[in-house]
């Protein structure tokens, strides 16, 4: 009897658990059976494994092999243990030396000719390879996005002769090294392509200082989508570990090829108005992040916020809260993150042109309230900015651009001011201050009391609007550099709830 051990990883959520495989070959009739919960594509590896060794010359044993992928209780998935079970092969019938096998961990689907192909999800894995300290082989397709990850050794490979010929010791497998191209800056549109708007560009430059929601309403054609698609560029730059965070989501997403030569994008998801309750939050019979969690440390774009099914909308209201999302299912359960920043868009009514300067709008009352009505209290409540996008002036749209117009680096450089100064005071963005750092960070003087409380009767708002109002104020006053909220914040921040209950737009 001979046994053979070697290290790969799962899959759960967007973590990479370590999974042993242990090859056992024992005397018999010729079988091989693979145990430890493995799902159809792991059991059908067996006869990739089979055609891989024979068709390379390779001796399949006669006795019976026993692969164990352990823990036994962790759903496997996929054909990524097709190497190291191919290697276990080899290894338990002498035909590659194992002294080397304990310092790698392996990874990698195999075709029948022995060539390695890619798989979904390699970042998390590299991240957990080099937490164990191992190096890790892998094929040649996925190399440049293990190469992301910082202190770990990457060694690609085309074909399983390659991997052996490096375990015997014949020719070494390279070392993968990273691309200076990662380190590149991401370019974002520039905020001077949008003319006027100065109120939507004002709420936008807020926005994006302290991590707060917006929700723009106007006519179709104001420039609404221009300004959401220039929020990320307006952002902070991400922190290494945010981008690694971010990009492991976007590499077991399995929804768009992972660049790793964008890593360092601040993400940008604008899912459209007919996406299920599933597509935006994530799952399905193996849990996959949804849009919310591929927007982690970026922005999500919600254009047409009421033609989106209420239902599916009112999921988003707790991870708007949490910064997460638990997707339950009867084998599993999976948490995704999801701190995400909601820009959304919307008419003002079904025809788009209420409070339009043409005067062409024609909806009634009645129409109006229904379609707003589209949209919940308590979702608008989790909104903390609320502007209006108005139809520009004949002059504005046809005349030069103006050279006053911003740059995003003249905003973002005022943008990146106010977060370090949150940042140095609490720790976080304004956005998600907690009450007690709100009692602590936001308190009026007598006259701001005496304003938020006529706010409150008058405009019958909720203590999350209250809360909400306070913090946007505070990052008001961080953008203007002062220690304290005056009334001028206070009210510039009460002006931004124009679509709460009550309010006409």
């Amino acid at each position: 009897m001979a046994l053979c051990i070697l290290h790969s990883r799962g899959r759960l959520g967007i973590e990479a658990p370590p999974v042993t495989v242990e090859v056992q070959l024992a005397g018999g009739l010729p079988a091989m059976s693979i145990v430890g919960l493995p799902e159809m594509a792991v059991r059908e590896s067996k006869d990739r494994v089979h055609g891989a060794l024979v068709n390379n010359d390779f001796q399949f044993p006669n006795g019976r092999v026993t692969i164990n992928l352990a823990p036994a209780d962790l759903p496997k998935e996929g054909g990524r243990f097709d190497l190291p079970i191919a290697l276990g092969t080899l290894g338990a019938t002498g035909q590659m030396r194992t002294e080397l096998l304990r310092h790698y961990e392996f990874i990698g689907e195999l075709a029948l000719s022995g060539e390695l192909r890619p798989i979904q999800g390699v970042l998390p894995i590299a991240l957990a390879a080099r937490a164990a300290g191992r190096a890790l082989i892998l094929p040649e397709a996925n190399a440049a996005e293990a190469a992301i990850v910082d202190g770990l050794e990457v060694r690609p490979a085309a074909h399983l002769r390659e991997v052996c010929a490096h375990l015997n010791g014949a020719e070494p497998l390279a070392v993968q090294r990273g691309d200076d191209r990662f380190q590149i800056r991401p370019e974002y549109p520039d905020l001077a392509d949008v003319r006027g708007q100065e109120h939507g560009k004002r709420g936008l430059e807020i926005a994006a200082s302290g991590g707060h929601s917006i929700l723009m309403s106007g006519p179709p054609g104001t420039g609404k989508s221009m300004l959401a698609m220039r929020l990320p560029g307006l952002l902070p730059p991400l922190t290494e570990s945010e981008a690694l965070e971010a990009a492991a989501i976007r590499s077991v997403g399995g929804r768009d090829p992972f660049d790793p030569g964008r890593w360092l994008e601040r993400p940008f998801r604008s899912p459209h108005h007919t996406a299920s309750a599933v597509a935006l939050v994530g799952g399905g019979a193996q849990p996959r992040p949804g849009e919310i969690s591929l927007a982690h440390h970026g922005v999500l774009f919600l254009d047409e916020l009421p033609e989106f099914d209420r239902r599916v909308l009112e999921v988003l209201r707790e991870p708007l809260e949490s910064g997460w999302i638990d997707i339950s299912r009867a084998a599993r359960q999976v948490r995704f993150p999801a701190r995400f920043q909601m820009v959304a868009a919307m008419n003002p009514c079904p025809c788009g042109y209420l409070g339009d300067s043409t005067g062409r709008c024609r909806c009634s009352p009645e129409q109006v309230a229904r379609y707003r009505r589209r949209l919940s209290g308590p979702l608008l409540d989790r909104i903390d900015l609320h502007v209006e996008v108005l139809r520009l002036e004949v002059g504005q749209l046809t005349g030069p651009a103006s050279c006053a117009t911003e740059t995003t680096a003249q905003v973002r450089a005022r943008v990146g001011a106010a977060r370090e100064r949150q940042l140095a005071r609490a720790g976080k963005p304004n956005a998600d201050l907690m009450p007690a750092e709100i009692e602590r960070d936001c308190a009026l003087d007598a006259a701001g009391r005496r304003l938020i409380e006529q706010a409150l009767t008058r405009l019958a708002l909720s203590a999350r609007a209250y809360h909400r109002i306070l913090k946007v104020a505070r990052t008001i006053a961080d953008l203007a550099g002062a220690e304290r909220i005056d009334t001028t914040h206070l009210s510039e921040a009460i002006g931004y709830r124009r679509l709460d209950r009550g309010v006409k737009v």
